[in-house]
């Protein structure tokens, strides 16, 4: 299997270094990479396969050894378990069809070739991240899917729009990844190596080991080891406060919004928390942590996407919001539920990012929902895909996203920790919000009065099937998934041999489940379906019967609206003190330390000292013979004084 689990990474590396670095047709560009990411996604289930099905053993090996300081090792290699295998099942599979889809929107980008080469090595990052069976590993992957993620949002790098969103995605992506690198250093400085196998096995005997971070102040070594790997997750998953880089990252092509926030790097965090769940099992406080940062996401970054006009930018809060509810998992020791959602999420959030792609492509690019309408008769492919990609995620029954999201509610409702009730009461609320805002996008992008001007609506059609069949392969798990894999995700053991969860913590005993069947119909008299109806009836009544009645609610909450659109101020906020405070620190240290100090200081100053010499040693040097003779004999009697002193001494 070790070769085709190579096969499975370097197949999408190949691709990208031969549309990026040889000058090759469109044609070449295209077919390269999507074979490559092609191969690899058939291994992918293949691996599946051999791993699920026919019980073959968990691959955990390592394949270079890059260093060896001491006892420590840094090297590469790979752990291939039932986490990893729907983690690469998931990146590869959607990332095949975003490259599919990429052919019919970006048919006429000048970049054409490069854009491919960026999403196949932005593949290639995420599969060598999922893929590592030791830490070293795991900060490669994180740092190139960051690195490669800077490059694609910025893809378009004529637009200062576009510019500032990259610089913003790196930098505050710098932030959670400096906590991250951290906790990494403490890992390796208490556990004395970065293989995860051997750390997970000594973790129980530093469960009680305390450390002092401030003098006086002692601190849990394992919670302040998880809190500061968490942190890194906060940057690459969007978390609040480090959630800011990613709506601003739609600035990208519509392919890379598709890949970024469904099935790659907003979920790196979300795998990597759960890959690190014997380390949390060990700190309540951090597990706690966990939860009321996924709780505040949940509930705060949903209500924004009631106010967003940006076709994409409703789907990107929608992410943010899915997120939070990953991590609440995640912090409620539903490890598993919160990769099902993760597992599910990526099917129907790149199905909507790509329907909203496709319906930009026949509005000639136009983005503001207040500007469509009636597109459904036009469009029926993309119409339908999208209902059933926004079914999915407002979580109506027998949808993919209904079992995923009762679940997390569930395992929050009977978690016992601090910060549950608070992340149960967000996350209820959140499904109503989730709801209204899905279907307002959807009702005014698809139904009502067409609001687009003459041109557009006389060249609507429905987008090219290399544009539409993605779509449709993305619906089809949109819809299944959910009821196949309900029961072994969260019941059946499935991921037993990957995610450890204390058997106190656990929220799903294997008794407590009576099939598929069952578990719809409690569903179907829980609060959270009641929420996610009554969220879809009121965008129903607000955007198709009363359409007169959101412009009141907005005048009569005008404050609240502001507040809304200004993202309660952590724009302006990092504006301010982080791109300002930066600013001013450089600066500073320009004025002070290039101009004042090496400048004037250094370099001016050496200058100054020379010419003063200079002017000095000028006046000694006149020209005349009997001052030089002078010269000499005063410096023969001092060197005759100086002898006759030396020798009386």
């Amino acid at each position: 299997m070790q070769t085709i689990y190579l096969t499975i990474v370097l197949a999408p590396l190949i691709g990208a270094i031969v549309a990026g670095l040889f000058k090759v047709s469109r044609e070449v560009a295209h077919t390269v990479t999507i074979a490559g990411v092609a191969l690899s996604c058939a291994l992918s289930f293949y691996a599946f396969k051999h791993l699920i099905f026919d019980g073959g053993e968990v691959f955990n090996q390592t394949l270079y050894t890059w260093m060896v300081v001491g006892s420590i090792h840094f090297e590469i290699g790979f752990l291939v378990d039932q986490l990893t295998v729907v983690m690469m099942v998931v990146v590869t599979f959607v990332s095949l069809m975003v490259h599919i889809y990429t052919i019919g929107y970006m048919h006429d980008d000048p970049g054409y070739q490069r854009f491919f080469s960026y999403i196949s090595l932005f593949t290639f990052s995420m599969l060598m991240l999922v893929m590592s069976n030791n830490f070293l590993q795991l900060f490669f992957g994180w740092e190139a899917v960051g690195l490669v993620s800077y490059l694609l949002i910025g893809f378009w790098y004529q637009r200062d729009t576009a510019i500032y969103a990259n610089l913003k995605a790196f930098l505050v992506n710098r932030v959670g990844d400096f906590g991250f690198l951290l906790g990494i250093a403490l890992v390796l400085m208490y556990f004395g190596s970065l293989n995860y196998a051997e750390v997970f096995a000594a973790a129980p005997q530093h469960a009680n080991i305390t450390m002092q971070v401030i003098p006086g102040w002692e601190w849990s070594l394992m919670t302040a080891t998880c809190i500061l790997l968490f942190i890194g997750a906060m940057g690459k998953s969007a978390q609040v406060p480090l959630h800011v880089w990613l709506p601003d990252s739609m600035e990208g092509p519509t392919p890379i919004s598709a890949l970024i926030h469904a099935a790659t790097m907003v979920t790196a965090g979300i795998f990597m928390v759960a890959r690190m769940s014997p380390l949390f099992e060990l700190s309540e406080t951090a597990l706690s942590f966990v939860l009321v940062i996924g709780a505040i996401t949940a509930l705060f970054m949903g209500l924004l996407g009631l106010v967003q006009n940006d076709i994409k930018r409703v789907v990107a809060y929608s992410t943010l919001s899915q997120l939070g509810y990953m991590t609440v998992a995640l912090g409620a020791s539903a490890y598993t539920a919160g990769i099902f959602h993760l597992f599910t999420h990526a099917f129907f959030k790149a199905l909507l990012f790509l329907g909203a792609g496709s319906v930009i492509i026949a509005m000639h690019h136009q983005q503001d929902i207040r500007h469509m309408g009636g597109l459904r008769r036009y469009m029926p492919i993309t119409y339908w895909t999208s209902l059933i990609g926004s079914l999915a995620l407002i979580g109506f029954p027998g949808f993919a996203g209904f079992y995923s999201k009762d679940a997390i509610i569930l395992a929050v409702q009977h978690a016992d920790r601090a910060g549950a009730t608070f992340a149960y009461i967000a996350v209820l609320v959140g499904v109503f919000i989730t709801a209204l805002y899905s279907f307002r996008m959807f009702f005014l992008v698809f139904h009502g009065q067409e609001r687009m001007d003459h041109h557009t609506r006389e060249h609507l059609h429905e987008t090219p099937a290399v544009v539409t069949l993605p779509l449709i392969f993305l619906a089809i798990p949109s819809v299944i998934t959910g009821i196949f894999f309900v029961g072994p995700f969260l019941y059946e053991g499935f991921f037993a041999q990957a995610i450890y969860i204390n058997p106190a913590h656990n929220p799903f005993p294997a008794d407590h489940y009576h099939g598929v069947l069952g578990f719809t119909l409690h569903g179907l008299l829980t609060l959270p379906f009641y929420f996610a109806m009554a969220g879809l009836a009121t965008a129903y009544y607000l955007y198709q019967v009363r359409t007169d009645i959101p412009a009141m609610i907005q005048e009569k909450l005008a404050g609240v609206h502001r507040v809304l659109l200004d993202k309660y101020g952590f724009d302006r906020f990092n504006d301010w003190f982080f791109a300002g405070g930066s600013r001013q620190l450089g600066q500073g240290l320009w004025q002070i330390g290039d101009v004042k100090i090496i400048d004037n200081g250094m370099v001016n100053g050496s200058a100054s000292i020379v010419a003063w010499f200079a002017t000095v040693m000028r006046h000694v040097q006149t020209g005349y013979l009997y001052h030089y003779a002078f010269a000499m004999i005063l410096g023969l009697a001092l060197l005759l004084g100086l002898f006759v002193f030396s020798g009386t001494a």
